[in-house]
């Protein structure tokens, strides 16, 4: 539909015609149940409710025309200052037309609107478990529209009052607090927020209360109502002290640092089902997936990624609620501020105080890939319209932006980082901003030089490189020169400024340890670090130890042996980190072989004692094995992994978290005979590794490799599923059927996913993840031509979130070795006759063949330094 891609023209114009006065949403979500119970509606159309808005607004030049934003079915009724309108001649299926505006006016749409099935909208799921319904919306970065008719953009900010009507026995919630009188819930109005961030939620969830309260210096008392929600069939495993505890310590920490105390009144936290993201700030009604209850036995680092988004989701109560951007440009100044801020809060104010080597090893590697593609941009990006805005949710504004933030944050110094926040939320509260609002009071509290800065780090892309050069005295006892050299890719060429620490390492008995470092300025192609001159030889040199700035961190000759020696030794977990993060990005550039990668993860990954970057190192030696490795060697690199898993998993401690994670390893790597029959073992109960309790999780994770390599029927799955007849149980069991290496089966979940919409969002997810298996590369062969003829249809046919699903998930990213130059040809031939399509369907395809492109670079140097062979 024309209207339904804003863009940032079309905005700006309205911004500057129109300002909002207030919202009047009246909602009637009874039609929830009833009939077609699990469908979405008839022949005649969607499942719909009743939406009915007032929006009291002004306008700058009376007379002027203007439109209004909804996506729905059908309008009932149109009336504008009191005059009612045709909805058939002012309605195009997206936008509201308006014409003569007056100076105040009122506009009131009575609409049907549809429940979603996509976690877009107003999603509506249906527990399979107990049929129960459970309601919940979803609008970043623009389908409030689809819930209420409004003016769909960040700056045109308002108040909110709302009423829902329910079916009886549900409880709803809003941003407001609400009560029930009369069989409508009525909610408080708001402060002035974005429509992006209104909310709703309703049916039949589990709900726990709590409270918090904070008495300021000035003796003034402040409180706030806690609560937290999921489904009926999660309660059993909704450990809510856990995330009372978290969001306590949050409130109490940004209320230390941010001197400006929680505006929204109460704050509920729902975990939700079929959900698109890991979270949304939505004030005094969060959002989350539910997979964050954990069903299992999880590690320590799934607690801490929870705590971390609960932290990051209440930075955005003062980042992006409270002070919003003016347009999606802008879209870090809320992103990568929460983003810091989760990891922040996390070490300063909860149990996971080791929380920065998780962003080092995990969070940057997600930074340094999207800041490699070729849609790479700036910080501060070009955001055209919606779609752009929509995919701008990447790595580069969360990550990238928060690597920065903590760059900044030791360039100006912590004091004078937060004193700044402070004058930004006092100037900026309720209204919209752009970079030079932020910049303007970091100069003020810092002193420095915010432009120079900002150009360098927020108005360029790419990623730098620095690599340490050594020369030794004649003896070679000593640091003759230690020299930094930085480098940039072609394609963004900028040499920013650094501030890093640059560590020496030797070792001592059977320990690697630092003995010296420097925190030094690096800027421009060489910088000589004069503080270690005269220093002991090192055995290994660490730039950027300590990980203060955004860089991928290189090593000299030296250091490269000696971590192929002697990378376990290393004793500080930080530096260990970042060496792992390092070996990574060098395999993922062809620097270092991917065989040689999986061999220190071989030799090394045992000696790992934090268990989150333990994880990052199984993923991606995975990804190592499927993406990188030369065909001719996956066999041999499939047993290797196998191998260490099973070893390890024996060797651990009974019941630890590592036991867990190389159990997990063991399933996401096992191919051959032996191994899968060990999986059948363990799920049957025949055999038995001391301390591994074999949940239901755990067995969902045994069964897809069985089922990925023919070892289990649709018999076998049939029985897991009644053994978790849930939601949960549901997502696997059609993960695990299209797993299955059969042609039929590829060609069932294919049509389920392409020719069909009736899969839920979540339903899609799973189908495509259990279709692209790596191992089944002949086998999804056919389906590159198929790809290429289908993505534009779906791309225009379906909601922009299953479109991104399906472009990315469906791409044969893992051709037949015989197949895979002329899949890269069949790309480039999308994208030279596709020119016309919608640039963020081509940013989709063009990312994806530069993953594709990069395997077979790591592929081809592999073959190039080892010869292939047969």
């Amino acid at each position: 539909m024309p209207g339904e891609n804003l863009t940032r023209d079309e905005a700006r114009e309205r911004a500057a015609l129109l300002s909002v006065d207030g919202y009047d949403v009246s909602l009637d979500l009874r039609s929830a149940v009833g009939d077609s119970a699990g469908g979405e509606g008839t022949a005649a159309g969607p499942r719909t409710f009743r939406s009915v808005t007032t929006v009291r607004f002004r306008c700058a030049e009376p007379g002027a025309a203007s439109f209004a934003d909804l996506i729905a079915p059908a309008v009932t009724a149109v009336s504008l200052n009191g005059k009612d309108l045709d909805p058939g001649a002012v309605f195009d299926g997206t936008r509201i037309q308006l014409e003569d505006l007056a100076a105040e006016n009122e506009l009131i749409v009575d609409a049907q609107c549809a429940y979603s099935r996509t976690g877009e909208g107003m999603h509506r799921f249906v527990d399979p478990e107990d049929g129960e319904i459970y309601l919940y919306t979803q609008y970043e970065p623009a389908d409030a529209r689809r819930v209420f008719a409004n003016f769909e953009q960040p700056d045109l900010k308002a108040p909110f009052r709302a009423e829902v009507r329910a079916p009886e026995g549900w409880t709803v919630w809003s941003n407001g607090v609400g009560e029930l009188a009369d069989g409508v819930w009525k909610f408080a109005e708001t402060k002035p927020i974005s429509t992006y961030i209104t909310a709703f939620a309703a049916g039949p969830y589990h709900y726990v209360t709590d409270s918090y309260s904070r008495t300021f210096d000035d003796g003034t008392t402040l409180r706030i109502p806690l609560g937290a929600m999921c489904r009926k069939g999660l309660a059993p495993y909704f450990d809510a002290d856990d995330v009372f505890l978290v969001t306590k310590q949050g409130l109490d920490f940004f209320h230390d640092h941010f001197d400006y105390p929680y505006p929204f009144g109460k704050y509920d936290q729902a975990f939700v089902p079929e959900y698109n993201l890991g979270a949304m700030e939505n004030p005094g009604l969060v959002t989350f997936r539910e997979e964050y209850i954990f069903r299992g036995k999880v590690t320590r680092a799934s607690y801490e990624g929870r705590a971390n988004v609960i932290l990051h989701e209440m930075a955005h109560m003062w980042f992006g609620d409270l002070v919003t951007m003016e347009w999606w440009d802008d879209l870090w100044l809320k992103e990568s501020f929460a983003d810091f801020m989760g990891t922040f809060a996390n070490v300063g104010a909860t149990r996971f105080t080791d929380a920065w080597i998780t962003f080092a090893n995990r969070r940057k590697a997600w930074a340094y890939r999207a800041d490699q593609l070729p849609s790479t941009h700036p910080i501060t990006a070009d955001i055209r319209d919606l779609q752009d805005a929509k995919l701008n949710f990447d790595g580069i504004t969360y990550a990238k932006g928060a690597s920065v933030l903590k760059q900044l944050v030791a360039y100006v110094g912590q004091d004078a980082f937060l004193e700044g926040a402070r004058r930004y939320f006092k100037r900026n509260a309720y209204g919209n901003t752009r970079l030079g609002d932020l910049l303007s009071v970091l100069e003020e509290t810092s002193g420095r030089d915010m432009a120079s800065w900002s150009r360098s780090w927020l108005q360029t892309a790419g990623v730098n490189s620095l690599t340490p050069q050594l020369v030794l005295d004649v003896e070679g006892g000593r640091v003759a020169e230690l020299t930094v050299l930085q480098d940039a890719a072609e394609s963004h060429p900028e040499l920013r400024p650094h501030r890093v620490v640059v560590g020496l390492y030797r070792m001592e008995g059977k320990r690697l340890v630092r003995y010296e470092r420097a925190e030094v300025d690096v800027d421009g192609p060489r910088t000589v670090v004069v503080e270690l001159a005269g220093a002991d030889a090192p055995e290994l040199v660490l730039v950027n130890d300590d990980d203060l700035t955004y860089c991928k961190t290189r090593f000299d000759a030296t250091s490269l042996a000696t971590l192929r020696e002697h990378l376990g030794a290393l004793t500080d977990p930080m530096a260990r980190a970042l060496c792992w993060s390092a070996l990574w990005n060098m395999t993922r550039d062809a620097l270092l072989l991917a065989p040689d990668f999986i061999d220190l993860v071989a030799q090394f990954g045992r000696r790992e004692s934090d268990i989150g970057v333990l994880q990052m190192l199984h993923a991606w030696a995975n990804s190592a094995l499927v993406n990188y490795s030369p065909p001719w060697w996956r066999e041999t690199g499939a047993k290797i992994l196998a191998h260490i898993a099973l070893r390890d998993l024996r060797d651990a401690e009974p019941g630890s978290e590592q036991q867990l994670a190389w159990a997990r390893f063991f399933a996401s790597v096992a191919s051959a005979p032996e191994e899968l029959a060990l999986l059948h073992a363990l799920l049957d109960g025949t055999e038995k590794i001391e301390g591994l309790a074999v949940d239901q999780e755990l067995r969902w994770a045994f069964l897809e490799p069985l089922t990925a390599h023919g070892a289990a029927d649709e018999a076998v799955v049939a029985a897991e599923l009644a053994r978790d007849d849930t939601a949960s149980g549901k997502r696997h069991q059609v993960r695990c059927l299209a797993a299955r290496p059969s042609a039929a089966v590829k060609a069932q979940a294919w049509a389920q996913v392409v020719e069909s919409d009736a899969l839920s969002n979540a339903l899609v997810e799973a189908t495509i993840a259990g279709f692209a298996q790596p191992s089944q590369r002949e086998l999804l062969a056919p389906y590159t031509e198929k790809y290429f003829a289908a993505i534009e249809r779906v791309w225009t046919e379906r909601s922009i979130q299953i479109g991104v699903d399906v472009v990315r998930g469906l791409f044969p990213a893992h051709p037949a070795a015989a197949d895979a130059q002329a899949t890269l040809d069949a790309t480039d031939a999308w994208l030279t006759s596709h020119e016309g399509a919608a640039p963020a369907l081509r940013r989709l395809v063009l990312e994806s063949r530069d993953d594709l492109a990069r395997a077979l670079r790591a592929q081809a140097a592999d073959n190039e330094g080892r010869g292939a062979q047969g």
